[in-house]
């Protein structure tokens, strides 16, 4: 037993927690305490006003209520001597209903009359009754003073529970988070919980949480409701192959704009072609003497990327039928630090695709090169520690420095790097601004091909959850400080250790502090941007600030440091908007795919767009459009990743090449991005008058069903009544205010 008038720690189902340390006395040194959530720990001495759910009162604590299944004084209450801690599971929503978990520590209210509990019924001053009467005597008082002390307490709970905030009831209460396929990333996801006081499920839930973080790519089809950190198709989307075709389609409308992808082309099929582009090339300019790149499509970490000077030489390699690759430029002149190469990988957060939201990390990571670099020659060309920047291939180099500064050693944050370009007078301001423009064109080329993934594993009115991404963008700065991007990763790193050999064979996980700095302030930033009690917090901000300051409690982002995350989309949309003129269709080709969860556009969908849109004429028949549709599918078909869909049908890649040879065909005297802009405004023009058309005539069938005999209503003054068709009983609509409403709004152009 306590000593009268001192509290018990609240007991939860996870333990108890010693007498004054709080809750922040548990977590390791210069952490935020774990979010509790139903299952918390309450600090001793607070005084909470209801307990938790195994909690303890003693007597004469004039705490205001008890939670579910509290041990009471007698006479306290109707929970009796049930023992602590053994509340069944399916009780915890009874306790949220009656107290929102997360509720603030506020002093107990005392008791207006005294403590009542300090005298346990029937033991009071009774007149003496002999016999039965004196017994019944003392059994209606004792009940008088169970009744009275219960409802003193239950109402002292009432008011308690009132004056409780919003912002300290989400901390307590707590996003849950699925981290049972976090994978790698999850050491750096754990410490970002305990940061945010967040309830973590590492083995998974039965009961559905707000935010699944998987390791690689979406993958669960069980998934509802919440927040996933992967959209379907993503990783498909930012292949090698498939980036470059969406770059290059980008290049063909926008040259200027898109010119920091190198020159690409994709093998086997372009093999030809780029034997011969490259030789025309050398015959208009004898001096150039290039390096090639060759990286395979499903390549990661380095894995096998070879650079060539002759095209010749990649026959040599005898893989190429097998393994589609992409062969690039070489960039030879890149910016040098400390007489070595370097690349950037910078963390941007894809929080939403409809609306487009963006977000760039404040820091990055710097990956360096082992061995000095030197302009590729047939004696060095396969030195990949002097070439590739990978740093799963220098990690195993001799010359790997491991080091816990930032500013030293084979891996640095990207703003140390900043640092010494500043130093040396370099235009710091600029290269952010070109590396922001940079990433923003980059996911407008990539946000077509990723709605058309989007629609097909989440169709819009099936249930499913919203998507965010982390993407990892590689960037290689040249040496006039113009950055150059590598590739897209769908999953990069976050692991926040590295391996050591401590002796041959034995190895043993590091701590590495610079993964560490920046990779958790990524993953914990972007949860406080998804997290999906937000919206609550900003509702009782001002409560909570009120409360925080009266009972000297902090928020729970208090001693969080500000966002590392800077939006950048929509934020200059203004600027990036006339660059989305893929999206725009994509949009009709999602329109037209018809049967929802597909990808491919069938025959019928194609002559579909042909005829709404009203592209065919003398010059251009059905038949034309059937031959353009099959020749387009058939060459799309026959390619490598193609072929492996097993899905037969018109690619978007496909419609968008039709759609261009359309543009081309109608608008002949314009530039390509001004020809495909004029055929995108003139399909949403027809299809738009198109969908007008249909609502007025189906709004006059439906007035005039109103109108049939023995419905007393006539045809409303704002809809006229076309002559029916025959069987004009089938299309009977029965919500004819809500068609009235959709044609207003068509006329107003709303």
């Amino acid at each position: 037993m306590e000593p009268a008038g001192m509290e018990v720690a609240g007991m939860g189902r996870a333990g108890t927690e010693p007498t004054g340390m709080g809750m922040a006395a548990m977590e390791p040194a210069g952490l935020e305490p774990a979010g509790l959530g139903t299952e918390g720990i309450e600090p001793a001495g607070t005084g909470t006003a209801e307990m938790g759910i195994a909690g303890i009162e003693q007597a004469g604590t004039g705490t205001a209520g008890m939670g579910i299944v509290g041990i009471e004084p007698e006479g306290m209450g109707t929970a009796g001597m049930e023992p602590a801690g053994m509340v069944p599971p399916e009780m915890e929503p009874a306790r949220e209903a009656e107290e929102p978990p997360g509720s603030p520590a506020l002093p107990a209210e005392p008791a207006q009359d005294g403590p009542p509990a300090a005298v346990p019924p029937g033991q009071g001053a009774l007149p003496a009754a002999p016999g039965r009467e004196r017994d019944q005597e003392r059994g209606r008082r004792g009940a008088d003073a169970q009744g009275s002390t219960g409802r003193a307490a239950r109402g002292r709970a009432r008011r308690a529970s009132s004056r409780r905030s919003g912002g300290e009831s989400a901390r307590r209460a707590g996003v849950t988070v699925d981290s049972s396929k976090a994978k790698t990333s999850l050491e750096a996801l754990k410490i970002s919980l305990r940061q945010l006081r967040w309830k973590e499920f590492p083995l998974g839930r039965r009961l559905p949480c707000d935010i699944y973080w998987h390791g690689v790519s979406f993958h669960d089809n069980n998934i509802f409701s919440g927040q996933v950190n992967k959209f379907p198709g993503m990783t498909e989307t930012v292949r090698k192959i498939t980036l470059s075709r969406a770059m290059r389609t980008m290049q063909s409308l926008f040259p200027v704009e898109y010119d920091f992808y190198p020159q690409s082309w994709i093998l086997p099929e372009e093999l030809s072609l780029f034997v011969e582009e490259v030789r025309m090339m050398k015959d208009n300019d004898p001096s150039w003497k290039p390096t090639f790149i060759v990286k395979p499509d499903g390549g990661c970490q380095g894995d096998g990327i070879y650079l060539i000077k002759d095209p010749g030489d990649i026959r040599l390699m005898g893989s190429i039928q097998s393994r589609p690759a992409v062969v690039q430029e070489y960039i030879c002149k890149p910016l040098l630090m400390d007489k070595l190469k370097f690349d950037i990988r910078l963390y941007v957060l894809l929080k939403s695709l409809e609306p487009l939201e963006i977000y760039i990390a404040k820091d990055g990571l710097s990956r360096f090169c082992t061995e000095p670099y030197q302009e590729p020659t047939l004696k060095n060309l396969h030195q990949v520690f002097m070439h590739l920047t990978n740093y799963s291939l220098n990690i195993h180099s001799g010359n790997f420095i491991h080091s816990d500064s930032v500013n030293t050693g084979s891996k640095r944050t990207f703003s140390s790097i900043l640092c010494r370009l500043s130093s040396r007078g370099a235009d710091v301001k600029k290269l952010w601004s070109d590396i922001i423009s940079l990433v923003i064109r980059t996911v407008i080329a990539l946000t077509p091909e990723l709605k058309v993934y989007y629609q097909s594993d989440i169709p819009a009115g099936k249930p499913g959850p919203t998507c965010f991404q982390i993407l990892g963008f590689d960037i290689l700065l040249k040496k006039n400080l113009k950055p150059m991007l590598l590739e897209v990763n769908a999953n990069p790193s976050m692991r926040i250790e590295h391996e050591q050999e401590l002796s041959p064979g034995v190895f043993e996980n590091v701590p590495s502090p610079v993964d560490e700095e920046v990779k958790v302030a990524v993953i914990r930033d972007t949860l406080r941007l998804v997290d999906p009690q937000k919206k609550k917090r900003k509702d009782t901000q001002c409560q909570s600030l009120e409360q925080a300051r009266e009972g000297s409690q902090e928020l729970p982002e208090a001693a969080l440091p500000s966002l590392c995350l800077k939006q950048v989309f929509p934020k200059y949309a203004s600027e990036f908007s006339y660059l989305r003129l893929v999206d725009r269709v994509a949009a009709l080709f999602i329109r037209f795919l018809g049967v929802k969860g597909t990808t491919k556009l069938g025959p019928t969908g194609f002559r579909t767009f042909i005829r709404n849109c009203r592209l065919s004429n003398s010059n251009f028949s059905m038949a034309a459009a059937d031959i353009l549709y099959i020749d387009i599918t058939r060459r799309w078909n026959s390619m490598g990743i193609e072929k492996e869909s097993g899905n037969p049908g018109m690619c978007l890649q496909a419609f968008v090449e039709a759609f261009f040879f359309l543009a081309r065909r109608k608008y002949k005297s314009l530039p390509l991005h001004e020809q495909v802009l004029a055929l995108i405004e003139c399909c949403e023009c027809r299809l738009a008058a198109l969908r007008r058309k249909r609502l007025v005539w189906g709004c006059g069938i439906a007035e005039r069903q109103e109108a049939l005999p023995g419905t007393g209503t006539a045809p409303g003054p704002g809809c006229t009544s076309p002559p029916q068709p025959r069987g004009h009983q089938a299309f009977r609509f029965q919500k004819s205010s809500q068609l009235k409403v959709l044609m207003c709004r068509d006329r107003t152009g709303s």
